[in-house]
């Protein structure tokens, strides 16, 4: 019995949720449902047989988080195949006790962190632990392997090339938000004409969003061929700590008769669902006979890849044409105040504009202290002082919400040049008990960018015109550990940075010993330099600031001179610097004192 041979003709019931049900029935909510394979096999095997009592013709098994990654986290890890196999099998006696003819499907979901290069999960692990999870189910006696509630349409095609080639059905569900404009949009569509080319059993849309935002996202769907659609019954809510749907079987099963006029030929529900919520679906459904048609997806020409979907728009900024049409821009970095009276910045840059400053820098929170958000400030320095603004984006303080909402502030308010940092712990800031995010990191978040650049968030979702950002990123010519450093610079640019901001360089040699590890890769560097202005100074960043290396001859020439000369010998190390190294750079990033921005203008007499 194939799942093709079930859909024939009809429309075919699925059933509910797992993991709300096993919660109502004890189960807590801090309990890994997973786990209950194991430490509560007669219940789940229960609960399975209800839906099969229910008219449930296809059941999942209890195995939705019961990857390795998510397992982890209840130090389950090393239970993978256990819980899987026991999973299967539970479903797999339910059915068989019931003496019905019911469809058992694997479940799998996503692995609960980003994938790189947005997170640290390299793509071939990734592929690994889907497979190590449909090999654990398929073993346990499942039909078929259920790719469910995927947000990351990039994640579930690599879940389903790591279980193509297993010998058994695969469907495949991208999950979609509450969210008119996405319907707008035509994205389901999209959606299910990718995931269809790629060769599934059945493609469809589960959880998120209740039974008649589901309706618009199948009546597109279904633009390609027969679709499953398991809507949850509503929007939850928490009562007393513990979260709840919607009661109205009714109402779910009137708009689950409307889905399958829709086309949608495989039924059932997700999160808050119940037996009583199928019973009435499958009694809503128990008459209607689908349209003739093929039950095979009809495929569609071009089979779109998740990295064309849109074409990128390149950098707009002056700064970009600058830099990337072979000039030689300078930016230098401005601090900001701890308060937020901008004017003293806004003179700074004002004046260096008239000195020849190309751009101005402006850190995010850098040494985690408390500043305004770059955004804004860059905003407040472009319009008020007629100079572009490198805005700087810690991936610390946001997660990849909020760092999206940051960037597409940054669209709006015209600020489209964006550095892409990693950002300082908290720990070392003004406020030592904060918590750092890094819901990733740099590379991920120049993904992030150049998603952006495509017209596009994450999700895959439209973001209306392509904002154009010129791409930034950091690298450190002087790292202890050069060879990483020059991997990651290349990690950074095949994510799609188009520039590179280095830390300060205080000789030659560093430089040039960077420069020659990076070889052919054609990476745009803006030389980071730094006018000292005192031999404390030197000795601080020496010693104590990660990444810095200032040769002794510097620190001791410093050391020598009174203190009124220091500052002019520290720009005239950065002149001679910037003079030497100008034909093997693209440009020139100066980090003046805060107490003294004009230094950065006697600096770039050298490029006269």
């Amino acid at each position: 019995m194939s799942f093709r041979d079930l859909l024939e003709g009809r429309v075919l019931v699925g059933d509910g949720a797992m993991g709300t049900l096993l919660a109502d029935r004890g189960v807590g909510y801090g309990h890994p449902y997973a786990r209950a394979n194991l430490t509560h096999p007669e219940l789940v095997e229960q609960l399975h047989a209800e839906y099969v009592r229910a008219g449930a013709q296809a059941i999942e098994t209890n195995t939705f988080s019961a990857n390795r990654v998510k397992l982890a986290g209840h130090r389950l890890e090393e239970r993978v195949r256990e819980i899987n196999e026991s999973g299967a099998r539970l479903a797999r006696r339910a059915v068989e006790e019931a003496g019905e003819r019911v469809l058992v499907l694997g479940a799998i979901g996503p692995l609960g962190r980003p994938l790189a290069p947005v997170g640290n999960i390299p793509r071939e692990e990734a592929r690994a632990l889907f497979r190590e999870q449909a090999e654990a189910l398929l073993g346990g006696g499942a039909d078929a392997l259920l790719l469910e509630t995927f947000t990351d349409l990039g994640e579930l095609r690599l879940a389903w090339e790591a279980v193509r080639d297993l010998g058994a059905p695969v469907l495949a569900y991208k999950t979609f938000v509450e969210d008119g404009e996405t319907l707008a949009e035509g994205l389901p569509e999209r959606v299910a004409r990718e995931i269809s080319g790629w060769g599934v059993e059945l493609v469809g849309s589960n959880c998120t969003v209740g039974p008649q935002r589901m309706l618009g996202i199948v009546e597109q769907m279904s633009a390609v061929g027969p679709v499953a659609a398991f809507p949850n019954p509503g929007l939850p809510q928490l009562v007393e700590g513990s979260v709840r749907y919607s009661r109205d079987v009714e109402h779910f099963a009137r708009y689950g008769r409307r889905l399958a006029e829709a086309g949608a030929r495989f039924i059932g529900g997700c999160c808050g669902t119940t037996p009583e919520h199928i019973r009435a679906l499958s009694e809503a459904l128990r008459d209607f006979r689908p349209r003739k048609t093929s039950v095979a997806l009809r495929r569609a020409p071009g089979d779109l890849r998740e990295d064309d979907r849109r074409d990128a728009a390149g950098p707009r900024s002056e700064l970009a044409k600058k830099l990337l049409g072979g000039g030689f821009p300078v930016a230098v970095e401005v601090d900001l105040p701890r308060g937020n009276d901008l004017s003293g910045v806004v003179e700074a840059a004002r004046r260096l504009r008239e000195r020849g400053a190309d751009a101005i820098d402006i850190s995010d929170g850098a040494r985690a202290r408390l500043r305004m958000h770059p955004v804004a400030a860059a905003r407040i320095v472009q319009e008020r002082a007629g100079i572009e603004v490198v805005a700087h984006m810690s991936c610390r303080d946001r997660n990849i919400l909020g760092l999206q909402a940051d960037l597409l502030a940054a669209a709006a308010l015209g600020v489209r040049n964006i550095l892409a940092v990693t950002g300082d712990p908290a720990q070392i800031g003004d406020y030592p008990e904060a918590t750092g995010v890094f819901d990733t990191d740099a590379v991920g978040l120049v993904h992030i960018l150049s998603r952006m650049n495509r017209g596009e968030d994450l999700a895959g979702n439209a973001i209306g015109h392509a904002p154009g950002f010129l791409i930034g990123a950091a690298f450190n010519p002087t790292a202890e550990d050069l060879d990483a450093e020059v991997e990651r610079l290349r990690r950074k640019l095949e994510a799609g940075a188009h520039a590179f901001w280095t830390q300060p360089v205080f000789e030659m040699s560093a430089l040039e010993r960077a420069l020659e590890r990076l070889g052919d890769t054609p990476a745009r560097i803006l030389l980071g330099l730094m006018p000292l202005r005192s031999a404390r100074q030197a000795e601080f960043l020496h010693h104590e600031v990660p990444g810095v290396e200032i040769p002794e001859e510097i620190r001791g020439k410093l050391a020598e001179l009174p203190p009124q000369d220091a500052p002019r010998y520290g720009v005239e190390v950065a002149r001679n610097l910037l003079a030497r190294a100008r034909p093997l750079v693209s440009g020139a990033y100066i980090m003046p004192p805060a107490s003294a921005p004009e230094l950065a203008a006697e600096v770039m007499e050298a490029l006269r």
